[in-house]
């Protein structure tokens, strides 16, 4: 019996982050679908008093998302399997689904991958870009600041070679935002 492939489609922090070991990793596209800040953050990035925002695969006939596809040994994917869903899972805003990538090499896999699901209380698809940096600057979640969230996908992208506008933009005002309120705590009365 030959070699069991399991695959993972990584956009947001499972690209810089993913908690598991990667036997392989290439560069992937997913169609019907964007990466969005969308979902709001009660646990890894937020509170629930105070929620952040994190990303989201939100379903768009039109559109398309570039990642990563990260392949996982057989021998290491029933406790990535578990971690990931205890991770992606935590309060059920997400759907696993086994996804149709295109890899950077040509070939068509299967990858399991999380969707946001739009009926659930934490979705917040459509926030304008202002509204989202006021969130993202101030949010702080069990796994940091919200911001770093952001960074390090934005950087993490950059690197790929990946243009994303809207996320670039994104980062653009939060900084600014961090910069304001720092200046700003540091003028005394």
């Amino acid at each position: 019996m030959g070699r069991r492939d399991h695959w993972v489609f990584a956009y947001g922090s499972l690209m810089w982050d993913p908690g598991f070991p990667v036997a392989e990793s290439l560069g992937a596209r997913l169609e019907g679908f964007r990466r969005t800040f969308c979902l709001r953050s009660v646990v890894y990035r937020g509170t629930v008093d105070a929620p952040g925002l994190v990303l989201g695969l939100d379903e768009e006939h039109d559109a398309s998302c570039l990642g990563l596809a990260l392949r996982v040994d057989e021998r290491d994917w029933p406790e990535t399997l578990a971690g990931l869903r205890e991770r992606e899972l935590t309060t059920n805003a997400y759907e696993e689904r086994a996804l149709p990538l295109q890899l950077s090499d040509g070939r068509r896999i299967e990858a399991i991958g999380y969707v946001i699901r739009r009926d659930h209380d934490q979705y917040a698809g459509g926030l304008a870009l202002d509204e989202q940096a006021r969130i993202i600057a101030h949010a702080h979640g069990g796994r940091g600041p919200n911001s770093d969230y952001l960074f390090n996908t934005a950087s993490h992208l950059a690197e790929m070679g990946v243009e994303d506008i809207d996320m670039d933009a994104l980062a653009r005002l939060v900084r600014d935002m961090i910069a304001h309120r720092q200046c700003k705590a540091a003028k005394p009365d």
